[in-house]
């Protein structure tokens, strides 16, 4: 039965992805919601996720599937996205931890996040991600620990999510993956992002891009894509193959 109900859903996801119209109105649905600030609306047992519910689910069908022992994540605004990954491996069970690398971890933001019954799950790293300093910090803490899930949510211009990439994936297990989060601002309005350095041209799209030509250690995942719609991470589920 279960072999059915999922062979029937693959076959309808598949199928929705060449719906024009519905990707249309997706679209729409999407930049409106973005511009009423729909991602900052929800939270994660008390801590401000910062994302759309439907990336989280995603999220947390990866992580059951991927049972990782290290998740690190690259930009943690205000710990919601930690303290989601942390419950996770909690319900998982063994030892699994999640690094959050911040180039400012604002001290309210620490406090919380400290205070945290997730926190025993959690292991805080101020620094830039991209700095050798900090990624050795980063390989320091996940030597001989398998798998390794990878989320890249920092500055999002081409070149610091290139570095990142050239940096983090490496550590990405055979079988994981690397999630790059807000691929999304190459199909967004050109004048979304005012004030910001980043933008159409210039994003985590375009860099993903790139690197994907660098390595053959990746493929993007677009069943998920497919079938969450409505998502910041197009051509950003990379599933780590070799």
């Amino acid at each position: 039965m279960d072999d059915n109900f999922n062979e029937h859903n693959s076959g309808v996801i598949e199928q929705s992805a060449t719906d024009e119209q519905l990707q249309r109105v997706t679209r729409d649905w999407f930049d409106a919601a973005s511009r009423w600030e729909y991602s900052y609306h929800f939270t994660w047992l008390g801590r401000p996720i910062i994302q759309f519910p439907q990336d989280i689910v995603a999220m947390q069908e990866i992580i059951w599937q991927i049972k990782p022992r290290v998740i690190v994540e690259t930009g943690i605004a205000r710990g919601g996205s930690l303290i989601f990954y942390a419950s996770m491996l909690e319900l998982i069970g063994g030892d699994g931890i999640v690094i959050g690398v911040d180039v400012d971890i604002r001290a309210h933001n620490r406090v919380e996040i400290e205070k945290h019954p997730m926190m025993k799950r959690i292991r805080l790293i101020e620094g830039s991600s991209i700095a050798e300093s900090i990624v050795t910090q980063v390989r320091d803490f996940i030597a001989n620990r398998a798998p390794v899930l990878v989320v890249l949510d920092s500055n999002h211009t081409h070149d610091h999510v290139l570095a990142e990439l050239r940096q983090y994936a490496p550590m990405v297990t055979a079988g994981s993956y690397l999630v790059v989060f807000d691929t999304v601002i190459e199909l967004m309005p050109p004048d979304f992002f005012p004030n910001r350095p980043w933008g159409r041209g210039n994003n985590a799209m375009t860099a993903v891009r790139e690197y994907l030509k660098e390595s053959d250690r990746f493929e993007i995942d677009r069943t998920i894509q497919n079938k969450l719609l409505i998502t910041v991470a197009p051509e950003g589920y990379l599933k780590c193959t070799k």
